[in-house]
Order: C-alpha cells, then sequence, then structure tokens
C-alpha cells in the first residue's frame, strides 16, 4: 500500500507543479524536461508488440509487472510525448495492477491543464497510450 501513496504522491507534486508554472509556455517546457529526465528505453524493446498504434509520433511503451505492481518504460521521439510518457508513469508508476484500471486518467490530467493545449494528434495519441497501459494492466489482473 505504501507504493500506491507514493505514486499518487508524485502525481500530486506534478499538479502542484504546474499550478505553480501558470504559463502555458512553462509548463510545457517542464513536460519536455520531465521526459528529457527519463531513462532511454533499450533499443531491443523498441519492436512491434511495445509499439503504441494511433500516435502521431514513434511510441513505445514496454510493461513492467512485478509482485503485482504496474510500471513501465517508454520512449519516443518527439519531446514532448516523450514528457507525456513521463507524466504517465508518474500517474501509474508503481500503482497495484486493479488501480491501474480503476485511474481516470482523463480526469487526474484534466488537473494539468494539458488538453486544452494539445494538438487533436497529440490527444489521440496520449489517449493511446493510456488505452494501451490499461489494457496491459487488464491482462494481468
Amino acid at each position: 500500500m505504501a507504493e500506491h501513496g507514493m505514486a499518487q504522491e508524485a502525481f500530486e507534486e506534478l499538479v502542484e507543479t504546474f499550478e505553480f508554472l501558470e504559463d502555458w509556455e512553462d509548463r510545457y517546457r517542464h513536460v519536455i524536461e520531465l521526459g528529457k529526465a527519463m531513462e532511454p528505453l533499450d533499443d531491443a524493446l523498441k519492436v512491434p508488440a511495445t509499439k503504441v498504434e494511433g500516435c502521431a509520433s514513434q511510441v513505445w511503451l514496454h510493461p513492467r509487472i512485478e509482485g503485482g505492481t504496474f510500471d513501465f518504460d517508454g520512449e519516443s521521439d518527439a519531446m514532448i510525448v516523450r514528457g507525456l510518457i513521463a507524466v504517465l508513469k508518474t500517474l501509474y508508476g508503481g500503482l497495484p495492477i486493479a488501480e491501474v484500471v480503476r485511474t481516470d486518467a482523463a480526469s487526474e490530467l484534466a488537473r494539468l491543464g494539458l488538453h486544452d493545449h494539445l494538438s487533436a494528434q497529440r490527444s489521440n495519441g496520449l489517449r493511446a497510450m493510456v488505452e494501451r497501459i490499461r489494457e496491459t494492466a487488464a491482462a494481468h489482473a
């Protein structure tokens, strides 16, 4: 249960940071910085099975499920998308699998105010990533 608290706490901190960064440009830069700080995905994991369709850019998500806890690594060739992967990692990383499926990503992400500023393609890509995460978790539940 402690890990669940940690995952949520990390996301709450992200929400607070976004509230502090009132200017959209600053928020956009922060998302990109989050992506840059993320470990790159091993090229061996960039395979069709981990590729997320429905994204304008190249996106790979590699789930890691250990002891009923969900986490994943990801990569994209677009800096903003890489940042969005980092945001999703903050939202979902370390959650019990059952929590992943129950998490309302749309309303959680809405707290960051991203949707108003993402292009339709980026929003669709974000939805596709969330869908992949939920499907993966549901398959292991």
